[in-house]
């Protein structure tokens, strides 16, 4: 009986997402059942869903730029496990806005959501803080070894505190608590790796 009800439960919440109606009954991440809005296309919720899908796209690339342009094991280690972890938060933010039924695109500038739509757009295709410019992935793609290392952590360790930024920011503003409690663990993971891969370069005789 407990199996049907919450299959019940489960199709009534898929009907009522389906429909456009603004609530559905959910467990909301931070413990228990809720009924929870859905979030507003220009929400702090989705805008973060839609920016961070995109910052993590870029760090989904590089570590696979870098993966192919040395062959020291803590380096390519490191690469695939950001990979990986990126790729699959990527694609729960991606499906949070499909359940929402939310565009993953958005007229407003990157990081609107969270006060700084005004702010100078980035420069050579570097859309939000920390972010890669086109030319320094160019650059990282035509290094190898050592200088591949040290170029990939040195962009890496950047993006990272651009990503924990805006995971804070989320902390802060969003209203959907499986995504506050998604960006919370963005938040201790990157943290982590920062001064991980401060202590890498260290290692080659390098400064971030």
């Amino acid at each position: 009986m407990r199996r049907r009800t919450g299959w019940l439960a489960s199709a009534a919440a898929a009907v009522l997402v389906a429909a456009g109606a603004v609530s559905y009954a959910v467990a909301d991440g931070d413990g228990g059942p809720h009924v929870l809005k859905v979030p507003g296309a220009e929400s702090a919720d989705a805008g973060f869903a839609r920016d961070m899908a995109v910052h993590h796209q870029q760090a989904v690339e590089m570590s696979y730029i870098v993966r192919d342009r040395t062959k020291d094991v803590e380096v390519r280690r490191l690469a695939y496990d950001i990979a990986q972890t990126q790729a699959n938060q990527r694609g729960m933010l991606l499906g949070w806005l499909d359940l929402w039924e939310l565009p993953k695109v958005s007229a407003q500038a990157p990081m609107t959501w969270m006060g700084m739509g005004d702010a100078p757009a980035g420069e050579d295709g570097a859309l939000m803080p920390g972010m890669a410019t086109d030319t320094q992935l160019a650059r990282l793609g035509k290094v190898s070894g050592r200088s591949a290392e040290i170029s990939f952590l040195r962009l890496m360790i950047a993006h990272h505190k651009g990503g924990v930024h805006m995971a804070e920011g989320c902390v802060q503003r969003c209203t959907v608590g499986a995504e506050r409690r998604l960006a919370r663990g963005m938040v201790a993971s990157q943290q982590s790796e920062i001064e991980l891969m401060t202590g890498m370069l260290k290692d080659r005789g390098a400064t971030p």
